[in-house]
């Protein structure tokens, strides 16, 4: 399926065979492409029509990569699919043999996000390549840092999960480190600027302040790199720059580590998703312990996932 819920809604279906994928173990991002699709969040007659795109084509089984958005969308579609058949051989699109042939839509969910955001998997397929970018980028800001004696605030990607700011931290040797999970006591800007000051008398000739993009502070007000900037000026007066890193964390060769699982997971799905029968659950794809393949439910990690979602938007 070409260019996500978009292209199931438009029919954009293209079969692969191995010379097709030959090779793309080194292909970053994802050769079948993406897209937000709102007609298939918000309308049932497009998603009925993602089921006769399927139907007609002899597909009932699926396999979904993508974050809680993605797999949550695939599990409505699931839930809807006997009531979109009905309806199609109502309006003569497809037969009632067709409908009975294909009376169940079996799923297997994979996560593809580079926050490591989700229940049900210690690492997402995705955050450990950009894990790799982040810290390169940083080496390399911290090489004109340290020649010009310079603080600089860096964004990283993470809405609702810290883990990139937190490894690249501890990667890289940061200063201080804002994630969404601890916010910071009220005393931050007074703590952040003391711990500051003491690391350039003991000799350091540079700072690095990293920033989750969905960090907050204690009342649960956002903290931006621009408030750590003017903090960090007003109270030292050091030298401050900000670097949005942005979707240079999405790009580039993926790293051995997600070759190695997003491999394993594969062959996983398409065991589970070829052998499924009409009363199993869905079930989520996931690593544990570095490359032990897991399985639990779908939704119910979609649950969990949300769950945290709500909490960190709660004071």
């Amino acid at each position: 399926i070409m260019e996500g819920y978009q292209g199931l809604v438009e029919g954009n279906l293209k079969e692969m065979l191995w010379d097709d994928v030959s090779g793309l173990l080194s292909t970053g991002g994802t050769v079948l492409g993406t897209s937000r699709c709102m007609s298939f969040q918000h309308d049932p007659t497009s998603r009925r029509e993602a089921v006769y795109n399927l139907v007609k084509r002899g597909i009932d089984r699926l396999i979904c990569i993508g974050g809680d958005g993605s797999l949550t969308g695939t599990y409505v579609l699931k839930t809807e699919w006997v009531e979109h058949l009905e309806k199609l051989v109502e309006e003569g699109r497809i037969t009632r043999a067709a409908a009975q042939k294909h009376n169940h839509l079996y799923l297997v969910g994979l996560v593809g996000s580079i926050d490591n955001d989700m229940c049900g998997t210690d690492v997402t397929i995705g955050a450990d390549s950009a894990l790799h970018r982040i810290v390169e980028a940083l080496d390399a800001i911290m090489t004109t840092a340290s020649s010009h004696q310079r603080m600089f605030v860096v964004e990283v990607m993470g809405r609702n999960c810290g883990f990139l700011a937190l490894m690249a931290g501890l990667a890289v040797g940061a200063d201080w480190i804002f994630i969404p999970e601890q916010p910071p006591k009220r005393n931050w800007k007074e703590r952040l600027a003391k711990s500051l000051i003491y690391r350039r008398e003991a000799g350091a000739r540079h700072n690095v302040v990293l920033v989750s993009e969905g960090a907050v502070d204690f009342e649960g007000n956002k903290i931006t790199t621009a408030d750590v900037k003017k903090t960090i000026e007003e109270y030292t007066k050091l030298d401050t720059r900000i670097t949005i890193l942005g979707h240079v964390q999405r790009g580039g060769v993926p790293s051995a580590y997600d070759r190695t699982i997003g491999t394993l997971q594969g062959i996983k799905a398409v065991e589970i998703v070829l052998s499924a029968k009409p009363s199993d659950v869905p079930q989520l794809v996931g690593t544990s312990e570095s490359t032990k393949i897991i399985c639990s439910d779908l939704m119910e990690s979609v649950r969990k996932t949300k769950t945290v979602g709500k909490a960190l938007g709660a004071k």
